[in-house]
């Protein structure tokens, strides 16, 4: 079962960013008071980061039970554990750092130089374990209550970028070689995994990424336009700044 994508067009970054946030704590809340536990998926860029930087600021943080978060990656550079270009280095800085997380729900995918060396294939192999183990029943990832997703100029998600092997693939976890934006190696969920979320919120903002945006919810193909194949069984946002929305029909937009 998918979910009909819904667009949400917010004044600009900042404004899209502390939007982002407040709905972050009504969706833990909700899904603590539900089953005790949220599951949460992050993303890297700008607004990903920003996002979480307005959280961590935000009054209401508080209302979260931060040791009944499970923390994942949507997707990671293949870098050594301490390079700035981690997500999870950033989002650590930007909010993880800042609240009382229970270590052992916080599942990092692998760095270069890690348990499995510079071997990015076993790296993905090892998370796609991970998230095995963490699934309900033999489902081969845990129910995500959030998983939150970037988008490139390109349409591309994580980093399964358009026609590359990964938009092919249908593991949950994959090793990416030869990634078209630097670093070359990377980890990365795949649809499977991307699509067994129950919601899949896409925080897209700038000029740049419009054209993108707008292929995505006019039909196109998942391996041409990747952002396409983001879908939530039970509800996927797209969560634009009226940049990113500027090439979308009127009707498709909620203001």
């Amino acid at each position: 079962m998918s979910s009909t994508p819904t667009v949400v067009v917010h004044r600009d970054p900042t404004v899209l960013a502390n939007a982002v946030a407040a709905r972050l704590v009504t969706a833990v809340v909700d899904a603590q008071a539900y089953g005790g536990v949220a599951s949460l998926v992050l993303t890297g860029g700008r607004i990903g980061i920003a996002s979480l930087e307005a959280l961590r600021d935000s009054p209401a943080r508080p209302a979260i039970n931060w040791r009944r978060v499970d923390v994942w990656w949507g997707d990671e550079r293949f870098v050594p554990a301490d390079s700035p270009d981690r997500n999870e280095l950033q989002a650590r800085q930007a909010l993880l750092d800042a609240v009382d997380l229970e270590p052992a729900r916080v599942h990092p995918m692998g760095a270069l130089g890690g348990p499995d060396g510079d071997d990015v294939d076993a790296a993905a192999a090892r998370y796609a374990r991970e998230l095995a183990g963490a699934g309900p029943g033999t489902a081969a990832v845990p129910s995500f209550d959030v998983l939150m997703l970037g988008m490139g100029p390109e349409g591309h998600i994580a980093s399964i970028f358009p026609e590359s092997p990964a938009a092919y693939d249908e593991r949950t976890v994959i090793g990416v070689h030869g990634c078209p934006k630097p670093p070359p190696a990377r980890i990365t969920m795949g649809f499977s995994a991307i699509q067994a979320a129950r919601a899949v919120w896409l925080l897209v903002t700038g000029q740049d990424k419009a054209r993108a945006v707008a292929l995505a919810l006019s039909g196109a193909g998942r391996v041409q336009v990747p952002a396409a194949g983001a879908i939530g069984r039970q509800q996927t946002l797209w969560l634009l700044d009226e940049a990113a929305a500027s090439q979308l029909p009127h009707d498709l937009r909620r203001l």
